[in-house]
């Protein structure tokens, strides 16, 4: 049923973006990123392992509609059950371009897909299901004028997370948290995350570029109940993180993005570990 409904979406949002779209030609990225470690809504999903990261994302013929869709493996044993497929169904655009509150916007549709799932319902009350697919709403809006320095742009996320069915194990979960309390936990809640994310140029790494481009980012995250493990979170300011990323040309089309990434830890219900620090690395190709 969970596989109708998404290929079902898919159809009706790829056949949206071929009317939106009077011209243009299917752009796209396919990407492969390793990261020695994932953090997930502030969550380090598989225990300080490297995961492996491989995405397509397409622009529907400059409809501004598109979709993409993202795995996650951890390079290491015994995580198979939280291998996750991100699908995701997005429309983009901008409000009043040239002006000083031009307003960037993208509003987007996700399902998580836990291909090992479902889970097994021994021990879970009657009538629970297995499933751990999740969905989530989330609107994006920057502001890239707003600002007197060049490059420097807020921004802000809302997310709406949900499990996929209203009666598994991420739905509803009769738990035990390390601290002793008892609690019944849901995946389903908000979250706020304000950005703010700085282009600084300089002189270039490679004697093939004359310059290049930090792009420095950080984030603020008010987490209002999204827990994906359906345990149960605070509801409170939960992790702030910090990175930089820049690109290389490594032939037509063709870059390669490594970066640095720094969490600081601000409510342990989300991460029992204070501070996280990891390391990207990224290939992409665009077409």
């Amino acid at each position: 049923m969970r596989t109708t409904v998404l290929v079902s979406a898919v159809l009706l949002f790829a056949v949206g973006g071929v009317v939106q779209a009077q011209e243009g030609e299917l752009h796209g990225v396919i990407d492969m990123t390793y990261q020695s470690k994932y953090l997930w809504r502030g969550i380090d999903v598989y225990g300080d392992k490297s995961a492996f990261q491989p995405s397509v994302m397409l622009d529907l013929w400059g409809s501004g509609f598109g979709f993409s869709t993202e795995a996650h493996r951890a390079n290491s044993s015994g995580y198979e059950t939280t291998e996750r497929w991100d699908f995701t169904l997005f429309y983009k655009n901008a409000i009043c371009p040239e002006e000083t509150f031009a307003t960037q916007y993208l509003v987007g549709w996700r399902y998580f897909y836990f291909p090992d799932g479902p889970l097994s319902t021994a021990g879970m009350p009657a009538g629970s299901s297995g499933e751990i697919d999740l969905q989530e709403i989330h609107a994006v809006l920057a502001w890239p004028n707003i600002l007197p320095v060049e490059g420097l742009v807020p921004a802000y996320v809302l997310v709406k997370l949900w499990p996929a069915e209203s009666d598994s194990f991420v739905g509803s979960q009769d738990v035990t948290l390390p601290s002793g309390v008892r609690t019944t936990g849901t995946a389903s809640g908000f979250a706020h995350i304000f950005m703010l994310d700085y282009g600084l140029p300089m002189e270039g790494l490679l004697p093939e570029t004359p310059e290049q481009v930090l792009r420095l980012h950080s984030e603020v995250v008010f987490n209002d109940g999204v827990d994906p493990r359906g345990i149960g979170v605070d509801h409170d300011w939960t992790n702030a993180v910090f990175g930089v990323a820049t690109d290389f040309d490594l032939a037509e089309n063709v870059t390669l993005t490594p970066g640095l990434y720094y969490q600081v830890t601000m409510d342990k219900s989300i991460n029992d570990d204070q501070d996280e620090t990891w390391v990207t690395l990224g290939m992409s190709y665009s077409f």
